[in-house]
């Protein structure tokens, strides 16, 4: 009896790729830490290791004490959040009129999603400054918000759409038909089937507000109000000189909160992934 091993060598060979593909991914991670518990006279070897000789704290201490890190990812947490709340809630009933509508308002909404993601920030970016100045929300968190909302807003409603397809309609014709509204539908029959949906919305647009640094660049002024990608640009001095041990702790830092939340969320999704497949 001949046993073939063509499928074993095969998924041997699936394994050490993924493993090596998993590496690769997160070199650039690992080269920040061991750069993190760095001195300055290791920062500058010819020839640097991955394994720090000397390792050392300095480099946490000086990103929480000289910057001001507590203050800005606190700040950068509170408008995260308060983006991927507006941004889910506002996305969800568009997404429904989207997807069940068959329409010109369907192939306008569709449209405008398309023909937005193709102009780049920075074509809009004065026109936007001066809306905000004249509304006297320039400097505040809650013009940065309003714009991070409207700016992740296309991209969320095109994937909760999808979603919202998704589902069967007779769902929402027996629930019609037990006299519920369109409303009632929405709160008691979609959003339900729908979180994996909305939590995988809502984690893109708390990721995108957490790290983005250009619109906060503009529209902060103010040392209270900066975010932690401004902070993280301040380790750059005037000179162009990069304090590169302080830069490495306080970045790896800011990447952990969105790491430990996908993490966190990613098996919160797996569950409900699986009980809506078992009701459905």
């Amino acid at each position: 009896m001949i046993v073939s091993t063509r499928p074993k060598t095969t998924r041997s060979f699936q394994y050490v790729a993924m493993v090596l593909y998993m590496l690769f991914l997160a070199f650039p991670l690992l080269w920040m830490l061991s750069i993190s518990f760095k001195g300055p006279r290791e920062l500058v070897e010819l020839h640097p290791h991955l394994i720090p000789a000397d390792p050392t704290f300095q480099n946490y201490r000086d990103a929480f004490t000289q910057n001001g890190l507590l203050h800005a990812a606190w700040n950068s947490f509170k408008v995260s959040t308060l983006t991927a709340l507006l941004t889910t809630f506002v996305a969800l009933p568009a997404a429904y009129v989207l997807a069940r509508q068959r329409g010109v308002i369907s192939k306008l909404g569709l449209g405008w999603i398309l023909v937005s993601q193709m102009f780049p920030l920075i074509l809009v970016i004065i026109p936007l400054f001066l809306v905000l100045k004249n509304v006297h929300l320039i400097d505040s968190h809650a013009g940065l918000v309003f714009v991070y909302m409207v700016w992740t807003l296309p991209f969320v409603l095109w994937m909760m759409q999808s979603y919202v397809r998704g589902i069967p309609r007779d769902l929402e014709e027996a629930a019609m038909v037990d006299g519920a509204s369109r409303l009632q539908v929405l709160r008691t029959v979609i959003a339900p089937l729908l979180m994996p949906g909305i939590t995988v919305c809502a984690l893109f647009a708390f990721i995108q507000a957490w790290n983005e640094f250009f619109l906060a660049l503009v529209l902060l002024q103010s040392p209270d109000l900066m975010t932690l990608p401004l902070r993280l640009a301040q380790f750059v001095g005037v000179e162009g000189i990069v304090r590169l041990g302080p830069l490495a702790a306080s970045a790896l830092l800011a990447t952990l909160p969105s790491l430990l939340l996908f993490v966190v969320i990613q098996r919160w999704l797996t569950r409900g992934l699986l009980a809506g497949a078992v009701k459905g």
